[in-house]
């Protein structure tokens, strides 16, 4: 593992240049820029397992484990953040309605072990199948299907305090939109304060902080792979491999073609055992899984300083917030009604990436096969549809990915054979952040 050598005079970065992955500025910058990217990554982190019902506490301890354990399999060399996914918020709430935490943290496990076996393939054989298998029409269409999937959930919150909501989710939109840099792209987590004071003056809050110890271990639990819901429930979880690739890959792409050097791509094989082993660890005792974040992407590239140290540094800021069993009762006694307009961003937001991929790649609708790939997709997961053969039961994130796969190979096959034209795709674009300061 190399050390990192110090940049320049260790103060600043000079105009053109920056600091790669194996440098570092002094250790006051360092550690002001790894506090930085805790609560760039803290607005989205906390909201997995407050939507859950997950400990949260638990979750940013397994969000700076995981991000150790990531920069120790990559070898130092890629500067990356783990977070809470959010495309575990769907699975995990079925499997805890259906099964219980124990089936959802098994499925969490599940799909960080299929995560870590994939890695191992695409670091001995390239990455080039993984753009095959899931090109852009089909890879936007699973991210966004994710997303919508989770509308009526939004709803359900939203009704229950419906002026908090509104006010909350009105607070977000104006966050986004007037503030730039930094301020920007926390805007969801400024609106959740917004809409907690709003709460609190409205008298929906249910705080009590007495006996409540400052210092204290986090909740663990252990999944469940004993009872029969928890494989009928694992179905659900499957989806989520394929967009933890997607954001996986993005995030190497990414990254390499900011700190200009091209070897980092060569990584994408243990960024995704990395991200897989950590998604196991985290699902073993109780938290959520992860994946890296877009939101510590924008703060590089604004900082353009990509110091594996300064992740380091933010590990170890998540692990100590973890352990204040205070921070955890704030955020659990967060209200509905502020949950409600949150969540009818953010689920929005998560399927608005799925469409970004496609106009990111100029994926062409003109083509039937990518037409109905989206098409029907999309409409399976909105809507809802369900299969209960017996003893399991498929909900609409996996039909409708299973329907996006089936309906674009087939499809191009068959074009193919016609010469009726097939849309072959191309490789999966990188999944970053969507806000940001326009460039004029």
């Amino acid at each position: 593992m190399p050390l990192w050598t110090r940049h320049g005079d260790g103060q600043a970065v000079k105009p053109g240049s920056i600091v790669k992955p194996t440098e570092r500025l002094g250790w006051p910058s360092t550690i002001a820029m790894g506090a930085q990217h805790v609560i760039a990554m803290f607005g989205a982190t906390f909201l997995v397992p407050t939507l859950t019902g997950f400990p949260v506490a638990t979750t940013l301890l397994f969000s700076g484990l995981g991000t150790i354990l990531f920069l120790l399999i990559t070898g130092n060399k890629l500067p990356s953040y783990l977070g809470s996914s959010f495309a575990f918020i769907a699975p995990v709430t079925a499997a805890v309605a259906v099964g219980g935490t124990g089936s959802a943290l098994a499925g969490i496990v599940a799909v960080g072990v299929l995560l870590a076996l994939i890695g191992l393939v695409v670091h001995t054989a390239g990455v080039a199948w993984v753009d095959k298998f899931m090109p852009p029409v089909v890879a936007g269409a699973i991210v966004a299907l994710i997303g919508f999937n989770l509308a009526p959930v939004a709803w359900a919150n939203f009704q229950a305090a419906p002026v908090t909501a509104l006010i909350t989710l009105c607070a977000v939109i104006i966050c986004g939109v007037v503030f730039r840099g930094f301020l920007g792209r926390i805007s969801i987590f400024l609106g959740v304060i917004v809409g907690y004071i709003v709460a609190a003056v409205r008298g929906e809050v249910d705080l009590n902080l007495e006996g409540v110890a400052w210092v204290g271990l986090p909740q663990f639990d252990v999944p469940d792979f004993v009872s029969p819901s928890t494989w009928s429930a694992m179905a659900m979880f499957l989806p989520v491999v394929l967009v933890l690739v997607a954001e996986n890959v993005g995030h190497v792409r990414g990254v390499a073609s900011m700190a200009e050097d091209d070897s980092i791509n060569q990584m994408t094989g243990k960024a995704l055992i990395a991200d897989g082993a950590a998604t196991v660890l985290a699902g073993g005792l109780g938290g959520s899984g992860t994946t890296t974040y877009g939101e510590n992407i924008g703060v590089m590239a604004a900082t353009r300083v990509y110091s594996t140290a300064v992740y380091w540094v933010a590990g170890l800021f998540a692990i100590v917030l973890s352990m204040s069993p205070v921070v955890g009762a704030v955020f659990n006694s967060i209200p509905v009604g502020v949950l409600g307009g949150v969540t009818t961003v953010l689920y929005g937001l998560i399927g608005i990436i799925g469409i970004k991929i496609w106009v990111d790649n100029r994926v062409d609708f003109s083509r039937p096969v990518n037409q109905y790939t989206a098409a029907v997709s999309l409409v399976v997961a909105i809507a809802g549809f369900t299969w209960k053969p017996e003893g399991f039961e498929f909900g609409g994130i996996v039909l409708g990915t299973v329907a996006a796969l089936v309906i674009y190979h087939v499809g191009n096959a068959i074009a193919r054979a016609r010469k009726t034209g097939a849309d072959d795709g191309g490789p999966i674009p990188a999944v970053g952040p969507l806000g940001g300061d326009p460039e004029n």
